[in-house]
């Protein structure tokens, strides 16, 4: 399978730069399915930082594999700052890895709300020195939001690699 170019060249630049820091990843991913994790595998080597990655789409598997309680998800909802920082903290301890990156949004076209759109993404990098969040909104169709997750998550891993 090839990579949009954009994704494999930073997910090279992503793997190297782990590599040169000695750090591990684990990935969380409701959006987008996998694809971070299948975009960081896609580069030769990378069993050596990448420990896996876990595809919590449903709030049943974000409580069972990665330890988001159940509260947060009923109080903010899946797709929100709370459940992405939850999603990062959980895949980090479940992981043992230095760094978890964890995305929750809606890639659409269907699903959006007033408050949470289509496009809507909420992102959250845990490390050791704590847990930060990002949140953007994508336009476009359900790819383009999807390609875009993957794109900002990568950069957001790629300078915590480098910090």
């Amino acid at each position: 399978m090839t990579l949009p170019e954009d994704i494999a060249a930073l997910a090279v630049e992503t793997i190297e730069a782990l590599k040169a820091a000695g750090l591990t990843i684990a990935t969380a991913e409701s959006c987008t399915g996998g694809l971070i994790a299948g975009a960081l595998t896609s580069v030769s080597g990378s069993s050596d930082v990448v420990y896996g990655g876990y595809v919590t789409y449903a709030n049943e598997a974000k409580i069972a594999m990665i330890g988001v309680p159940f509260g947060l998800l009923r109080q903010y909802g899946a797709v929100s700052e709370e459940v992405a920082m939850a999603m990062a903290d959980g895949a980090l301890t479940a992981a043992g890895t230095h760094i978890a990156v964890a995305v929750t949004g809606i890639a659409g076209p269907t699903g959006g709300t007033a408050d949470k759109p289509v496009g809507l993404v909420h992102f959250a990098v845990a490390t050791e020195d704590g847990t930060t969040h990002f949140r953007k909104i994508f336009s476009g169709n359900r790819d383009e939001v999807r390609h875009a997750t993957v794109v900002q998550a990568l950069k957001l891993v790629l300078k915590a690699a480098k910090a």
